[in-house]
């Protein structure tokens, strides 16, 4: 055998050690887990044949307590890029069966060159995490490990979409990476996110905890918003991972990916006309309106068990992506409050980041009242989604169906929160407040001195009540006449057309078609100051 030939087989040699991680009774232990190794959820993820990897051989360089006993190629994450549909990504998988994942100065450099190289050529980043936190033995080292990746994920914010999926243990610092991106995925019973663990939450609080009820996927994708999507195996969690980059584009630069669309844009959704109910405050499923109007009724949602009052998701028109927010009339009647101003807020901003147009759907009867919310902040949150719409330059296409009152109305990407195209039903009533309300204020008096002359005029308590509710229902109707409908904000130019709800679909396409070409730009500043 030659020279040339030793040198061959002592690289196959080292490739194939690289690729056992930790070992193979490591990776057994991580399948009696029901867990998948880094490099098979790389192999799930990426179109077959297609990662090349990067940083195979890489060794940590810590020699504190034994760590020099404990090399391993590639030291704990998995780097490379690939395709998705033909489409170029960078991942990084962490590899629980090298030191339990643990990052170390060298893995995180490793990390870092992917976000590097993401960043120079455009493309996406996924980021499959699986680690016991920070390496201790390297101390200060691994600390600073961690702060490098963070400030590419700032720095990479707006320009490149990132992914996190959380397939394992994250604890500590390690949850700033997920948090900075775009969306988070976590994996039911076998995955948690928490900034201190049990043992400390009892030790400080004295309040018994496990993993799941203090930082488990239920936790985080009901009752945080910290999780995006959630999934019970890790092949759906991978298929997830993969539809969501059909949505979305490469980079801030670029348009959204545009696929055949075998559903007529002038297809009429008669049902649509016969989904208002008669009673203004019955509710219906906005569900069933997004799927009468989207292509081939497909609707991806984003956080679709946290503050469900909001729905948010990507679907498509004519073949081209958009982001959908709409109220949910079925769940808390469709008000607004803190945690659905805020999940709405983050998602039309990453729409505006990567060019995908927005589909408002609105049905709401303003913002939920009470000292539960105001302590909460909803001022500051409720701004969140008014700033959010408000800054966004993408085309806006808003729809009225119901009711939009008072500072709900505002924020609901209205006409002088620069939407584009406004639409409404002709069930659509547009004011500051319902009828019922409005004449509780502006009618008091009329009502109470109906009230006082029927007493006066020897009537009895029943009847004198009976003569003030005639005033109110009189009044009501009056402005109920004058401000639930449409043709009131219709006038002044608010709205620019009231359709009818089964063309609604061909309406929507019509306006992204128009604006398709739309040029907007911010005055020139550093950055805004969006209230948080």
């Amino acid at each position: 055998m030659s020279v040339q030939e030793d040198k061959i087989k002592v690289l196959v040699e080292k490739r194939a050690q690289a690729r056992l991680g930790g070992g193979e009774k490591a990776i057994q232990k991580q399948h009696d887990k029901g867990k998948y190794t880094a490099r098979e959820r790389i192999a799930m993820l990426l179109d077959e044949g297609s990662f090349e990897e990067i940083d195979m051989f890489v060794t940590h360089r810590c020699y504190n307590f034994g760590m020099e006993k404990k090399q391993f190629l590639g030291d704990g994450v998995v780097t490379g890029s690939g395709t998705i549909d033909g489409r170029l990504v960078y991942v990084f998988a962490q590899d629980f069966t090298v030191n339990a994942g643990s990052l170390s100065e060298t893995l995180a450099l490793k990390i870092c060159k992917v976000m590097d190289l993401a960043m120079k050529v455009g493309a996406p980043v996924i980021g499959l995490n699986d680690s016991g936190g920070a390496r201790i033995q390297e101390g200060v080292n691994a600390l600073a490990g961690y702060a490098e990746i963070f400030e590419r994920n700032i720095l990479a914010s707006g320009v490149i979409p990132q992914i996190s999926g959380i397939f394992g243990p994250c604890a500590g610092g390690a949850v700033y990476s997920p948090a900075l991106t775009d969306f988070t995925l976590m994996m039911e019973n076998t995955s948690y996110m928490f900034l201190t663990g049990p043992k400390v939450v009892k030790t400080v609080l004295g309040e018994v905890v496990t993993e799941e009820q203090l930082g488990g996927a239920s936790v985080h994708g009901s009752k945080s918003g910290v999780t995006h999507f959630t999934a019970s195996t890790e092949e759906e969690a991978i298929a997830m991972l993969r539809k969501l980059m059909s949505y979305i584009p490469q980079n801030n630069k670029e348009k959204t990916p545009v696929v055949p669309c075998t559903d007529p844009i002038d297809r009429m959704e008669d049902a649509l006309n016969e989904i208002i109910p008669d009673n203004p405050n019955a509710p219906y499923d906005m569900y069933q309106v997004i799927a009468g109007v989207v292509d081939n009724g497909e609707f991806f949602e984003v956080q679709p068990n946290f503050a469900k009052n909001i729905i948010i998701g990507f679907a498509r028109f004519n073949g081209e992506t958009v982001g959908i927010v709409a109220n949910q009339p079925s769940q808390m009647a469709g008000v607004l409050d803190s945690n659905s101003s805020r999940k709405g807020a983050r998602f039309v901003r990453f729409c505006d980041c990567f060019n995908i147009p927005l589909v408002t759907l609105v049905d709401v009867p303003g913002f939920l009242p009470g000292t539960g919310q105001e302590y909460n902040a909803v001022i500051l949150h409720g701004a969140k989604l008014l700033y959010a719409f408000g800054e966004c330059t993408v085309p806006k296409v808003t729809v009225t169906l119901r009711k939009s009152y008072g500072g709900s109305h505002i924020v609901m990407s209205c006409k002088q929160l620069r939407g584009d195209i406004n639409y409404a039903w002709p069930s659509a009533e547009i004011a500051v407040m319902g009828a019922s309300g409005a004449a509780a204020v502006l009618y008091a008096k009329e009502a109470k001195a109906a009230q006082e002359a029927a007493l006066a005029e020897g009537k009895s308590e029943d009847e004198a009540k009976a003569a003030m509710k005639a005033v109110m229902a009189e009044k009501e109707k009056e402005y109920s006449d004058l401000f639930a409908n449409p043709y009131t904000a219709a006038k002044y130019g608010y709205i620019d057309d009231v359709i009818e709800p089964r063309n609604t679909r061909f309406r929507i396409i019509r306006a992204l078609a128009q604006l398709r070409d739309k040029k907007l730009t911010l005055p020139e500043k550093k950055h805004g100051n969006i209230p948080l």
